[in-house]
This record gives C-alpha cells, structure tokens and sequence, in this order.
C-alpha cells in the first residue's frame, strides 16, 4: 500500500486544441508518458465527449502494474486534472511518477500549476 499519489490542476493550457479535444491524442499521450519511465500499462479506458465531428474534451484512464493514472481535459477552459498514483511494494517507483507527471505537464503546458504529493500507506 506504500506510495506515492501525485494530483494536478493544469490551468490555461497552452497545448495544441488537438490534446484537449481529442480521445486519440490524449490516450497516445498518456501510453506514452507512463511507458518511458518504467511503468507498466495493463489496461486502458478512455471517452470522448461530444462528437468525432465536434469533439469536447476527453477522459482516461491507464491501468498500471504500479497502480494507476487517470486525465480529464476541459477544453472550454483550458483545464487538465491529472491523477497518478504509484505503489512501491517490490521497489520505490516514485522517481518514475514523477518523470511522467513531469511530461504530462509539460505536454499540456499550462501558465499554472496545482500539483499536491500524497505519500500513501505511511505509518502515522
């Protein structure tokens, strides 16, 4: 259960439209990020609202080895949600987390950033 739980709020997103209103975009993007630095992707969901013709905004989720991320893009205000949860039962995947949360923002580029560390399972 020892982990590491990373949440962002991205604001005014800079991004190409393409990330926040496409499904294909976003779900590319998120296999992406999570398989450069070591995570493992087991499964994947992701929906897009709206249309193919008049897409959105979209949400995903990537079922990871190490636990899970989840994105939810609003194009309307140029919002992102990012969730990423990581466990470290046989090794310390934080470092990984971090890299790929570090791409996502990135990706999005937002003029700011809401980002919270939750360090799960500690005695306490």
């Amino acid at each position: 259960m020892n982990g590491l739980h990373l949440l962002a709020e991205l604001h005014d997103c800079r991004c190409a439209p393409r990330l926040l209103h496409s499904v294909d975009a976003l779900r590319e993007l998120c296999l992406a990020v999570c398989t450069v630095p070591g995570l493992t992707p087991v499964g994947q969901l992701f929906h897009q609202f709206g249309s193919a013709a008049q897409p959105a905004g979209a949400t995903g989720a990537v079922i990871l080895a190490e636990s899970h991320l989840a994105v939810h893009t609003w194009p309307e205000l140029n919002a992102v949600t990012l969730d990423l949860y990581v466990c470290n039962f046989s090794q310390d995947n934080s470092a990984a987390a971090r890299q790929a949360c570090d791409r996502l923002i990135a990706a999005f580029a937002p003029q700011r950033v809401a980002l919270r560390e939750v360090e799960r399972g500690a005695a306490g």
